[in-house]
């Protein structure tokens, strides 16, 4: 079996590499489909082919226009990924790979307050609600919430059990 390559993109016309409305609209097409951060999207159009300089002043009326937000980004970014049980150390590093500005990180990720409780959801959703009692057992699922992004005290609190959750 073969495989194909994928096709390259053909380089853009000088004209069109610094046309605004060009920009624009490759730009609209991209945040039709989702939300981008500021950086994540110049970087999708920079590789497009547009013209670094050309792109700036139309990123700026998008932001201004509020189509294009970081904010927006990140608590939806933060709200989808806590949804499928990641924490908050492996968002952060995600956000912060996009070139997400760090207080704006931080702020999303606070205003989050059941990190202990999604902790053991996503412990009890992969291994059953029996908390493990020997060595191997939890160290396992230590080492699954930690790669899921939960802290030490995630973990911890997950792996104590659903008696102690009720106190």
């Amino acid at each position: 079996m073969r495989l194909r390559a994928k096709p390259t993109r053909r380089a853009l016309e000088p004209e069109t590499a610094r046309d605004p409305s060009a920009i624009r609209q490759a730009a609209l097409n991209l945040l039709a489909r989702r939300d981008y951060a500021t950086a994540e999207l110049e970087r999708k159009l920079r590789a497009r082919g547009f013209e670094v300089a050309a792109l700036g002043p139309v990123l700026q009326e998008l932001a201004a226009s509020r189509l294009l937000d970081d904010d927006r980004f990140v608590e939806h970014f933060v709200s989808y990924h806590a949804a499928r049980g990641q924490g908050p150390i492996r968002i952060a590093l995600e956000l912060r790979q996009r070139s997400v500005p760090a207080e704006s990180i931080d702020r999303h990720l606070d205003a989050v307050s059941d990190w202990r409780e999604r902790a053991r959801s996503a412990r009890r959703k992969k291994f059953g609600a029996a908390v493990p009692r020997d060595f191997k057992s939890r160290a396992r699922q230590a080492r699954f919430l930690e790669y899921r992004g939960f802290s030490a005290e995630h973990i911890r609190a997950a792996l104590e059990g659903e008696s102690r959750a009720e106190e």
